[in-house]
C-alpha cells in the first residue's frame, strides 16, 4: 500500500491544499454520522467541489489500495458514513448545484451535495415538490438520500426515493464514470445502486422527479388514551380503502419531550399517543375521504380530533413530528434511533414487545413512526459515557431487530443497513443469497475499496462510542506515523 505521505502529495497536485485535512482533531468531526454508537478512524478527509475533483481523488485511491467512503451531510443513521479500515473521506457536501430545473419535463439535475429541502423549495417556485422527505430534510443530502434509499413521512403515498430518481452519474472505485439510467433495457443498475450505501460508487449528478404539488391538502390530529389504540386505528383507515399521504404516530414520552422544546407544536399533554394524518387531492374528493377518517379514527379509546384549518395551523402539527428527533435531547445526552418494519396488522403487537424489551432492559424508549407502511423507530435515550448503559442499549437494540424479523417484519425502512444491522443479514437472507449479493459488490469493485465494512457481515472491526482501545492507536500509527501515539489520538476496539 502507498505510504500516506505519498497519498497525501499526490491529492496536493489534484486538490487544493487548504482542502486536504489530516489534522488529527479535524479528522476526528468525520468518525461517526447520526448514529453516534459507532465511530471509526480516517487518515484524512477531502472536501470537494466537483466531480473531477471525485474522479481524481478516487483513482489516488485505486492505485494506492485505499479505501474511501463518500459522505454528505452526515445525518445517516446505520453507520454508513463511518469510515472503517482506515478509509478516506470524501466530503461532497459543497457540490450543491441545481444544475438545472425544467418544469415542463418535471425535472431537475442536481449535483450530491443538494439539500433536500433545498431542493423542494426550488420546485414550488413552479407548483411541483420533490417528494421524498426524510425527517432531517432540511440538513440531509440528495446523494444521501440516494446512497440509502431514504424514506419520510410521505413515502406511504409517494414511495421511497428510488422511485423519484430517474438517472444517476456515478464515479465507480476504479475512478471511471459511469451514467444509469431509469430506463433502457437489460438490468436494472441504476436500481441496484440506489440504496447500495456507497458500496458501489459516489453519486456525482442525479436527474430527479418532480410531482406537481397537490390541489389540496388537509391534516388531522388524533389523540388516543393507548398507543396500541393509534396502531388499530391505522388498519381502520386503510381498511376503508382510503389511501393518505402520511400516517405518523407519536407516543407519550415523544409527546412529552416534544411539547418541552423548540418544536411545541400543541399536542395534547394527557394523551398516550397522537395519530398524525395528512390527505393529498381534489378538494370533493377529500370531503368524502374526512369523512371516512373520522369514521375510522373516533373510538372510545379517541379522546380529541383535530384539523388544521390553514397552512400554519398544519405547518404547526407537522412541526412536533419533525421536530421529534430533536427533541429527545431533553430526556437524555445520547439517542439510539433503531428503524425496522413490521406489516401494518402487527403494529400492535410489535409495539407491545418493544415496550416490553424497554422495561426488561429498564431503558427509556419512546416510539415515533411510519404507522402507514409499518415503519418503526423505537429510540432510546441513554448516556453514553456509562459503558453499562451502553451495553444495555445495544441488547435492547438486538432484541427489538429480531422481535420485529418474527413477525414478519424486516430490518430497514429507510435508514439502511450500515454498520449497526450488518451481522443481523442473516435474519432475512440465506447464506447463498448473501453470497449472492457480496458476488455483485465485488463485481462493481473487485478491490473492495468503495465503503468496506457496511451491509453484508464481515469481520471488520468499528468503534463502539467510548470502547476506543490499543488497537485504534496502532492502526492510527500505521497511517500517521509512529509519532502520532504523543497526540493524544483515542484508542479504538470493535464492537462487541
Amino acid at each position: 500500500m502507498m505510504s500516506f505521505e505519498k497519498i497525501v502529495i499526490q491529492l496536493k497536485q489534484l486538490i487544493p491544499g487548504h482542502r486536504i485535512l489530516t489534522d488529527e482533531d479535524e479528522c476526528r468531526l468525520y468518525d461517526c454520522d447520526g448514529l453516534t454508537l459507532h465511530r471509526g478512524v480516517t487518515p484524512g478527509v477531502l472536501l470537494l467541489e466537483n466531480e473531477q475533483e471525485v474522479i481524481d481523488a478516487v483513482k489516488v485511491f485505486s492505485a494506492a489500495g485505499v479505501p474511501f467512503v463518500a459522505r454528505g451531510a452526515g445525518t445517516g443513521l446505520s453507520g454508513g458514513a463511518v469510515p472503517l479500515d482506515q478509509a478516506w473521506v470524501i466530503d461532497v457536501h459543497r457540490m450543491r448545484e441545481i444544475i438545472e430545473l425544467n418544469p415542463l419535463q418535471r425535472t431537475a439535475v442536481i449535483e450530491p451535495g443538494v439539500i433536500n429541502l433545498d431542493l423542494d423549495r426550488a420546485a414550488a417556485v413552479h407548483g411541483l415538490r420533490f417528494a421524498p422527505d426524510p425527517s432531517s430534510q432540511r440538513a440531509c443530502t440528495v446523494g444521501g438520500n440516494i446512497a440509502e434509499n431514504s424514506g419520510g413521512p410521505h413515502c406511504f403515498l409517494h414511495g421511497m426515493t428510488t422511485r423519484h430518481i430517474l438517472s444517476v452519474r456515478t464515479v465507480l472505485a476504479d475512478g471511471s464514470v459511469l451514467e444509469l439510467p431509469r430506463d433502457g433495457g437489460g438490468i436494472d443498475w441504476r436500481g441496484a445502486f440506489i440504496g447500495s450505501e456507497g458500496t458501489f460508487g459516489i453519486t456525482v449528478q442525479a436527474t430527479v422527479r418532480l410531482i406537481p404539488r397537490p390541489q389540496c391538502v388537509r391534516t388531522f390530529l388524533v389523540s388516543y388514551n393507548s398507543l396500541e389504540a393509534s396502531c388499530d386505528a391505522v388498519t381502520n383507515i386503510i381498511a376503508r380503502g382510503l389511501r393518505p399521504a402520511a400516517l405518523e404516530i407519536l407516543d407519550r414520552l415523544t409527546i412529552k419531550a416534544v411539547e418541552a422544546s423548540v418544536f411545541r407544536a400543541g399536542y395534547p399533554r394527557d394523551a398516550e399517543a397522537v395519530l398524525l394524518i395528512e390527505l393529498e387531492g381534489l378538494p370533493q374528493e377529500l370531503e368524502e375521504a374526512t369523512q371516512k377518517v373520522r369514521e375510522a379514527c373516533l373510538s372510545a379509546a379517541s379522546i380529541d380530533f383535530e384539523e388544521a384549518d390553514d397552512e400554519a395551523s398544519r405547518e404547526r402539527l407537522w412541526r412536533g413530528r419533525k421536530g421529534a428527533f430533536g427533541a429527545m435531547g431533553r430526556i437524555d445526552s445520547d439517542l439510539y434511533v433503531l428503524d425496522a418494519v413490521v406489516p401494518r396488522t402487527r403494529l400492535a403487537e410489535a409495539i407491545s414487545g418493544i415496550q416490553a424489551i424497554g422495561r426488561k432492559y429498564k431503558l427509556v424508549l419512546s416510539n415515533v413512526f411510519h404507522a402507514g407502511d409499518g415503519n418503526l423507530h423505537p429510540n432510546i435515550s441513554f448516556d453514553a459515557a456509562d459503558p453499562e448503559q451502553r451495553k444495555r442499549v445495544l441488547s435492547a437494540g438486538d432484541e427489538i431487530l429480531r422481535l420485529c424479523v418474527s413477525l414478519g417484519g424486516t430490518l430497514s425502512g429507510e435508514h439502511g443497513i450500515g454498520i449497526e444491522k450488518r451481522d443481523h443479514m442473516s435474519l432475512i437472507f440465506s447464506a447463498e443469497q448473501l453470497e449472492t449479493q457480496s458476488l455483485l459488490r465485488k463485481a462493481v469493485d473487485p478491490q473492495g475499496l468503495a465503503n468496506p465494512g457496511k451491509i453484508l457481515p464481515s469481520g471488520r472491526g468499528c468503534v463502539e462510542a467510548g470502547f476506543r482501545g490499543a488497537g485504534h492507536q496502532r492502526r492510527t500509527q500505521q497511517v500517521l506515523g509512529s509519532d502520532s501515539k504523543d497526540k493524544g489520538v483515542p484508542p479504538v476496539g470493535d464492537t462487541p
